[in-house]
């Protein structure tokens, strides 16, 4: 039961991401009254917080039943998720030296998330 959360949880958070740097985009930030204001009521923003929001609650649930030794490295999962998403939703280009990361975490996940 566990691993199924723990896909979702990786979802909801790399969806969460891609919304924010959505929102972001043909942005400048600056630490402005009205700056923030329009940041806060971005809609992309504002469904990524929601989406980290959902993410945290079942976190904690997974926290409450697994040991954080397994479930912790496991959620570096994301990264994984995240290249592809950054290259298909993004059109962002990804360099050998980060393939190469995201084999060793997904090497490091397989051994974690051995029995």
């Amino acid at each position: 039961m566990i691993y199924p959360l723990l896909i979702l949880n990786i979802l909801l958070l790399v969806c969460g991401q891609t919304l924010w740097k959505i929102g972001l985009k043909n942005k400048t930030l600056a630490f402005t009254f009205d700056s923030i204001i329009n940041l806060i009521f971005n809609p992309y923003i504002l469904c990524g917080v929601l989406l980290y929001g959902v993410a945290t609650l079942i976190w904690l649930y997974i926290l409450s039943k697994s040991d954080l030794s397994l479930v912790y490295p496991l959620q570096s999962l994301c990264y994984v998720l995240a290249l592809f998403v950054s290259i298909f939703i993004l059109n962002e280009s990804v360099p050998t030296n980060r393939w190469i990361g995201v084999g060793f975490i997904i090497l490091g996940s397989f051994f974690i998330g051995i029995k």
